[in-house]
């Protein structure tokens, strides 16, 4: 998004802490050095680091990557808040025209406001996953809906029906914790300049008019992203070019690719499911893992999986940790996605025109 802002004459600083800023540096190299021959500035993008603050969690843990228990997510959202300070701080020596900031930090409306910048709240889900958010925090469906976890509830307002178990909303009286940390996320939304979405019309054209019609709301759509990514010339980084240098040897469309997000984490029961399917689907295929816990030991691995993925893998790869999923996803003999359907891997897969299994 930052490239897009600078492809624009927009000069862009990231402001985030040091180990998240550790892992975005380099795509914010390559993106600097794609946008150099189309700008003046040699440096439209800027990384600027304020410390993680001390609320418990472990060292290097600064993103919910790193979560692993409610008690640590409560302390990621206590850390969350305490960035209200250094932001402040950096408004007031900068002066920026306009602060985009995460949805997820609604305290980021009032402290840009205190600083006369307009706030433009990001949002990293799709415009229907928001719409959806919005009406039931409006108007708590499941207050008035059947007894018990399974009964249908239509969501109002809505352009398109959309009906969830009761057991699937957001509840104030089970979890006021998660209801009350969205409602406050929805009033900052609408008190906000605008909203970005990392979508675009053509996906999900009744909820663009939606939220400009029906809500009031004031919205562009940046997406999708992936798409600029590519456009502006990733390049995968050297432990990563063994991965692409494998796709190279497969044919056009026949290999798998098995990614769930960074946040999920297999069981060795469940990881040995998934391995046994890609085992029977007699297609090449790359598995990424998040790595760590159980899916970190080969407790997951049927028999003959192994000999699979052994010396480069002939038939498959594993990969773990961060993956080049966009790159990935482009290479022509990447033919399938099975995902966990986050959003960003959505619109990377839409992207690039492969067909996703979920």
């Amino acid at each position: 998004m930052a490239a897009l802002f600078a492809s624009r004459g927009v000069k862009c600083t990231i402001l985030t802490t040091p180990v998240n800023a550790a892992v975005i540096c380099s795509t914010v190299d390559k993106a600097n050095d794609a946008l150099d021959s189309s700008t003046d500035d040699k440096t439209p993008i800027v990384i600027t680091t304020v410390p993680f603050p001390d609320v418990g969690l472990p060292p290097g843990v600064e993103s919910v990557v790193g979560v692993s228990s409610e008690a640590d997510l409560y302390k990621m959202l206590e850390a969350t808040n305490q960035l209200r300070e250094p932001l402040g701080r950096f408004l007031a020596e900068h002066r920026p025209d306009a602060v985009v900031a995460d949805s997820f930090f609604p305290w980021a409306v009032d402290a840009a406001a205190h600083h006369g910048v307009p706030r433009v709240s990001f949002l990293g889900t799709s415009m229907l996953a928001r719409a959806c958010t919005d009406t039931m925090v409006r108007n708590n469906p499941g207050q008035d809906a059947a007894d018990g976890p399974d009964a249908v509830v239509a969501l109002p307002g809505l352009p398109h029906r959309v009906a969830l178990r009761r057991s699937q909303l957001m509840d104030p009286s089970k979890n006021k914790l998660e209801w009350d940390f969205y409602d406050l996320a929805n009033d900052a939304d609408q008190r906000s300049f605008g909203e970005v979405f990392n979508s675009f019309a053509e996906l999900e054209p009744g909820y663009v008019d939606h939220y400009r019609t029906v809500l009031g709301r004031r919205v562009w759509l940046v997406g999708p992203l992936a798409h600029a990514a590519v456009s502006n010339g990733l390049s995968p980084d050297n432990g990563e070019r063994c991965l692409l240098r494998w796709l190279d040897g497969k044919p056009a469309g026949s290999v798998v690719y098995a990614c769930f997000g960074t946040l999920t984490h297999f069981t060795a029961a469940e990881g040995r499911e998934l391995a046994r399917g890609l085992q029977l689907s007699g297609k090449d295929f790359i598995w990424v893992t998040t790595g760590g816990g159980e899916d970190d030991t080969e407790e997951w691995m049927p028999e003959g999986f192994a000999e699979l993925i052994a010396d480069g893998g002939d038939r498959g790869m594993v990969f773990r940790g961060w993956a080049p999923q966009v790159l990935i996803l482009n290479h022509s003999a990447v033919g399938c996605f099975v995902t966990h359907c986050g959003w960003n891997s959505v619109l990377e897969a839409v992207s690039a025109g492969v067909p996703m299994v979920t």
